[in-house]
């Protein structure tokens, strides 16, 4: 189906899935893998900070996306309306989804007995699954075989690991 002024409302959703880029969110998650294995010396209120550090990080990173893709368009001379950017908003907003599982694991470690090392760790593990999940979706979207399926997964987990590996030597 190609999208038409005709089409509804949900039919325009569902081509939007259709072509869905998750690579925002491949990227989203390893940035909040990243930032939590730099998080360092938190003050007082550690988990709010790092809730915090996630959330605005992805959105500072989603703007920063957004601002070269709408810089892109005009440099290869296409017209940006009131459409096209709320496309690219969209498109990009993948970046700031993928720092919401993180964050919400940090939020919640109280109730599971966490202290705040625990809760990085947490969080950690939640980021590098939200990776591997997003590169798995990619692929899927695509229409790949579960073969290839199964090699981003595991270069995404191969990738993650790596994050992990850093905060262990760093710390």
């Amino acid at each position: 189906m190609h999208q038409t002024e005709q089409s509804t409302p949900r039919e325009r959703r569902i081509e939007r899935r259709a072509h869905a880029d998750y690579t925002g969110g491949v990227y989203g998650s390893m940035l909040a893998a990243s930032v939590i294995v730099g998080a360092g010396h938190l003050g007082s209120f550690p988990r709010v900070q790092l809730v915090l550090l996630l959330l605005l990080t992805g959105g500072v990173f989603w703007g920063a996306h957004v601002h070269a893709q709408l810089f892109g368009a005009r440099l290869a001379q296409q017209t940006l309306d009131r459409r096209a950017v709320l496309h690219v908003f969209r498109d990009e907003w993948t970046i700031v989804k993928a720092a919401i599982p993180p964050a919400v694991a940090v939020a919640v470690s109280p109730l599971l007995g966490l202290d705040v090392p625990g809760a990085l760790w947490l969080a950690l593990a939640v980021a590098v699954a939200g990776q591997v999940g997003w590169s798995m979706a990619a692929a899927r979207r695509a229409g790949t075989s579960w073969r290839l399926t199964a090699v981003t997964a595991l270069v995404n987990l191969l990738l993650g690991l790596l994050i992990i590996l850093f905060k262990i030597i760093l710390h």
